[in-house]
């Protein structure tokens, strides 16, 4: 099959288009025809080898874990899909290898779902991680609910943009911090923007909820995860997806899981209009490097997404 894959840490310049055997399928697992996978900054990061410490690779690795595709083969102990299904999943394994980037992947049912049947292969690929960072956040880590009044940053990125939508259904006030290019986009998914200044942050944000924060999705770290745990009322939450200093301010440092059930409750959301998911740039499989770059220089309305024919 074709894919891209790394022999050795580093940027866009070490990924290389070529053949790769077809992945063997375990029991447990289902044969995806891929037609899309979705770049997330967690890729190019652990390509760069950045979670060495954590991960093991095993070279050639292919990297992506978001993917969307067709069942063509399933495991002899998988009665959850069959030949022809259309899937999404979060393929993330304990160790870097066998990623989606490729015209075919071998995923265990746990990282699987069914694609939401009211949008494309490409929109249905962008969900899978963002969407599950930001449902599990706030229903594991802070723990939301009507009325709560939630303070999301990067309001206007892949998991803001989805944490805002999600607590906005869970009946929340959502206050969104996002860059000035982002605050019209943060406005249209219903939160109230706020926006980044390090100087004037904390007293905008306490102008709009001066009786605190119920709770704050970090999804950014440093100076502005300091200022926010001060904005919390008493009692309220703070929950980091990118600063593990979260945990020396009495907040918790979340990492997401693939859960099929929870992929499922996305896709549902998805199909009755309660989360929408965009796509700013689409790139063949062979451009993935330059996937990759536009994805790490950022200031997309969207994500981006590599295509498979």
């Amino acid at each position: 099959m074709k894919a891209i894959s790394y022999s050795r840490y580093g940027g866009p310049e070490v990924l290389e288009y070529g053949e790769r055997p077809e992945p063997k399928v375990g029991p447990d697992a289902v044969l995806v025809k891929v037609r899309a996978a979705s770049v997330n900054p967690v890729d190019w990061k652990c390509q760069a080898g950045y979670l060495d410490g954590m991960m093991e690779a095993v070279f050639p690795v292919v990297p992506g874990w978001d993917v969307s595709g067709v069942v063509v083969r399933t495991g002899v102990s998988v009665p959850e899909f069959t030949e022809g299904d259309e899937v999404m999943g979060y393929v993330r394994e304990d160790f870097l290898s066998r990623g989606t980037f490729a015209e075919y992947v071998a995923a265990p049912v746990r990282t699987l779902a069914r694609k939401p049947r009211t949008v494309g292969f490409e929109e249905a690929a962008a969900l899978p991680l963002v969407g599950l960072t930001a449902y599990q956040v706030l229903h594991q880590a802070l723990l939301v609910g009507a009325g709560d009044t939630v303070l999301v940053h990067a309001a206007a990125g892949g998991v803001g943009s989805m944490a805002v939508q999600i607590a906005r259904h869970l009946g929340c006030r959502v206050i969104g911090a996002a860059r000035e290019a982002g605050l019209e986009q943060v406005a249209a998914l219903g939160a109230e923007p706020v926006r980044y200044d390090e100087e004037t942050f904390a007293d905008r944000v306490r102008a709009l909820a001066p009786m605190g924060l119920d709770a704050v999705l970090d999804t950014i770290g440093g100076p502005y995860l300091k200022l926010s745990a001060g904005l919390l009322a008493p009692g309220g939450r703070l929950a980091s997806i990118a600063d593990g200093e979260v945990l020396a301010l009495g907040g918790r440092y979340f990492w997401v899981r693939p859960d099929p059930t929870d992929l499922a409750v996305l896709a549902d959301l998805v199909d009755d209009g309660v989360v929408s998911v965009r796509v700013a740039r689409t790139f063949p499989l062979e451009r993935a490097a330059d996937a990759q770059r536009a994805n790490a220089e950022g200031g997309l309305n969207g994500k981006v997404v590599v295509t498979v024919p």
